[in-house]
């Protein structure tokens, strides 16, 4: 946990003010026990109010400033504590925005939310605590102890039995509670995983009527971090009676021997009464020691995964050679390129070789799981290769900046992902200064004005979250007029084309050939009729090339194609 207090280097000015008036607030928590003596002692006894009132009015001001520190280390730790959140949150997440996929795949979307969210707060939580009580208590209980000492020394005895008792039980406390704690940020994640998976898989879950089952694994998933959680706070629960306990019984045994010395003429009224405080303070800033022991358990699981995501580096960077590429022309070329997915036995790519050119259209067919979609992902470098070499305009991929990289490519994934906002907005993300006639023509093109200019606000239209109130065809194709409105050299259609009807298809490709004419394009298809026209087509069968040419190269030379094409064309067709 220490090392996120690295995030609170901006803060440093109000870190230090808190520290100041902490000090001059337990200062003035000390001295007023002395002074209340002094006014039994000195005042009461003789009978002096003169000497009451003076004593009495300094007090107050002691108390006033007390109280005015502790209004300001109130204001001030929670304005640090803030802030360490909100840097810390904004840390993660530019930091998870440069994982590969690969790491994404490893920590699980679920969990980097929970992490991001939840444990920052357990995090941001107990830092407060900190600021008040772990620069308090020390100075408190040490402070109390010398100030006891100066009242009675043989009464402090009682002080050397109680506080081992209190530390021996908080440290007990500690070790079984941070167990519990730690395990209780997993259960979160599993938690987080299954109401994740319940919200955004209702249609299926609905379509395959399995309601009960996907309850069933929430009410597990919960009762399974309530009673963690449960085991967890009873734990803590039964501390805090146990504490009070011991601290009912040293104020019994105080009263008890400090009225046998009194008795004795040993002791003063005023310094029974001021020890009494002392020890209170003593008990209490031990006390406020174990509350942060209980909170400490938890917040240090929280930082602890915080930290595993901080220290993950990106399987995927930019190296310190990686510079901008300013040629435009496009070429694309695979060489002897193979890649695995991290513990797969096979390679989901085995040697493939080929090269695509500006003007023309390389199209991408073959089975399911013959590795079309992570072909395509290699090219913007979503993965990194095992072996051989992708080039673009001669330059391997790997010597690029990312951000040069990824600014050639228009990508329309084979799952449409549309973000809260309006059409405009949408469309606009593929080029941040598009103008609203650039917007409107890329709609065009992706035969998507229409549909939009019959929405209550056109592109003014407010997109759901998830785009859950456009259908799947609509999404595809705003998902393209993103990518038209970028004028890239190179265009990835993956799978894009598969929600659109026959008819928008052909209209949608019959437009598309004019306005991407001059750059490279990609395209995954499961139909033929889709890519027939393509200038070479891909065949990939269990990750290799099992054919390339073109349509009519195809059927003469590849078993592979012209198998797909039977099974999706009548013999009328494919003539």
């Amino acid at each position: 946990m220490i090392s996120l207090f690295r995030f609170l280097k901006p803060y440093r000015v109000f870190l230090t003010l808190v520290l100041v008036l902490v000090f001059l607030q337990t200062l003035s928590d000390l001295y007023l026990p002395t002074l209340m003596a002094d006014i039994v002692d000195t005042g009461i006894v003789k009978g002096d109010t003169a000497y009451i009132l003076t004593i009495g009015s300094f007090m107050l001001l002691v108390a006033l400033g007390g109280t005015i520190c502790s209004i300001g280390v109130s204001f001030f730790s929670a304005k640090v504590a803030v802030g360490f959140g909100k840097l810390l949150r904004h840390k993660l997440f530019t930091h998870v925005e440069s994982f590969s996929l690969h790491e994404f795949d490893t920590v699980g979307t679920a969990s980097l939310i929970t992490r991001t969210t939840n444990d920052t707060n357990q995090v941001q939580q107990v830092l407060v605590i900190i600021l008040r009580m772990m620069i308090s208590a020390p100075i408190m209980c040490i402070g109390g102890i010398i100030m006891a000492l100066s009242q009675d020394v043989q009464l402090s005895w009682v002080l050397v039995a109680i506080i081992p008792l209190l530390v021996i039980t908080i440290l007990l406390i500690m070790g079984q509670a941070m167990p519990l704690f730690t395990i209780m940020q997993k259960k979160i994640d599993r938690l987080n995983l299954v109401l994740d998976e319940g919200l955004t898989g209702i249609r299926v879950i609905r379509a395959f009527n399995r309601l009960k089952h996907e309850r069933q694994r929430f009410h597990d998933a919960n009762l399974d971090l309530t009673n963690t959680a449960i085991k967890a706070n009873r734990i803590v629960a039964a501390s805090m009676p146990v504490m009070m306990l011991i601290m009912n019984i040293s104020t019994i045994a105080i009263i008890w021997f400090g009225s046998i010395r009194i008795n004795n003429g040993d002791m003063q009224v005023g310094a029974l009464m001021a020890f009494l405080q002392y020890a209170m303070q003593i008990l209490f800033s031990l006390l406020m020691f174990s509350m942060l022991f209980i909170m400490l358990p938890r917040a240090s699981a929280s930082a602890a995964r915080i930290n595993e995501i901080l220290k993950m580096r990106p399987e995927i960077t930019d190296t310190t050679e990686a510079q901008p590429v300013e040629t435009e022309q496009g070429i694309v070329e695979f060489r002897d390129v193979t890649f695995s997915y991290p513990g797969a036995e096979e390679p989901a790519l085995s040697h493939i070789s080929f090269k695509a050119e500006p003007g023309k259209v390389t199209a991408i067919i073959g089975g399911t799981g013959s590795g079309k979609s992570t072909l395509v992902n290699l090219i913007p470098r979503f993965y990194d290769i095992d072996s051989g070499t992708i080039l673009i305009d001669g330059v391997d991929i790997r010597t690029m900046s990312l951000e040069s990289l990824r600014a050639k490519c228009g990508f329309v994934p084979q799952k449409a992902v549309l973000f809260s906002g309006s059409v405009a907005e949408n469309i606009r993300y593929g080029k941040e200064d598009a103008t609203d006639e650039e917007i409107r023509y890329a709609a065009e093109i992706a035969q998507a004005a229409e549909f939009i200019s019959e929405m209550k606000d056109g592109y003014d239209t407010m997109i759901a979250q998830g785009g859950v109130n456009v259908s799947g065809g609509q999404k595809q194709r705003l998902s393209i007029a993103r990518a038209l409105v970028r004028k890239p050299d190179i265009y990835v259609f993956d799978d894009s084309f598969s929600a659109l009807d026959f008819k928008t298809d052909a209209k949608l490709r019959a437009a598309l050939k004019d306005e991407i004419a001059n750059a490279t394009v990609f395209i995954v298809a499961q139909r033929v009729s889709t890519i027939m026209d393509a200038d070479q087509i891909l065949v990939l069968d269990q990750g290799r090339i099992a054919g390339m040419g073109t349509h009519h190269e195809l059927m003469q030379s590849s078993q592979v194609y012209r198998e797909i094409v039977a099974s999706q064309l009548s013999l009328e067709e494919i003539k």
